[in-house]
C-alpha cells in the first residue's frame, strides 16, 4: 500500500482484536478513531493524521476502502440520512455519519481467518483493501 493511495477515500475500520493486553498508546488511538470493542466499525475519511492512526493500529484492526454497495447496508441498517454514492464521491457532509460511530456489529459469520496474523499471512488484520467489504457485509 502506497502511503498516499489513501488519501481522501472514506475507509472501514473495523476492531478485530479485544482490550486485554493493549498499550495505552494505542489504546488511546483506537479511542481517538471510536473503536473502543471488538467488531466495531468507524467510516473514516482518510487525512494525513487518520492514515498514521490506522497504521498505528494495524494490529488490532482491520481496514480498507469501502464500496458502494456495503455502505449502503450500514446506511440502512444504522437508519443514516444519507446517500451513500454521495459519501464515497465526498459530496455529502461527513457530520451525521460520525455522530453514529461506532457502528456495533455481530461477529462475522463463519468466524475470522486468524486474529493474530495479518492478511498477507493468512489472517484478518491490517490492511485489507476491498477484502474489507466481504467482512462486513458477513458482519451486517
Amino acid at each position: 500500500m502506497k502511503q498516499g493511495a489513501l488519501l481522501g477515500k472514506v475507509v472501514a475500520a473495523v476492531r478485530i482484536r479485544g482490550t486485554v493486553n493493549v498499550r495505552s498508546s494505542i489504546a488511546e488511538t483506537l479511542d481517538r478513531l471510536r473503536l473502543k470493542a471488538p467488531n466495531n466499525c468507524a467510516l473514516i475519511k482518510v487525512t494525513e493524521p487518520y492514515l498514521g492512526m490506522l497504521k498505528m493500529c494495524t494490529n488490532h484492526i482491520a481496514y480498507g476502502e469501502v464500496d458502494e454497495e456495503t455502505l449502503a447496508a450500514l446506511v440502512t441498517k444504522y437508519k443514516l440520512n444519507v446517500d451513500p454514492k454521495g459519501i464515497i464521491n465526498g459530496k455529502t457532509d461527513f457530520k451525521e455519519v460520525k455522530e453514529k460511530m461506532p457502528m456495533r456489529l455481530h461477529p462475522p459469520r463463519h468466524g475470522l481467518k486468524s486474529v493474530r496474523r495479518h492478511v498477507n499471512q493468512g489472517g484478518s488484520l491490517g490492511y485489507m483493501g476491498k477484502e474489507i467489504n466481504g467482512l462486513i457485509q458477513r458482519m451486517v
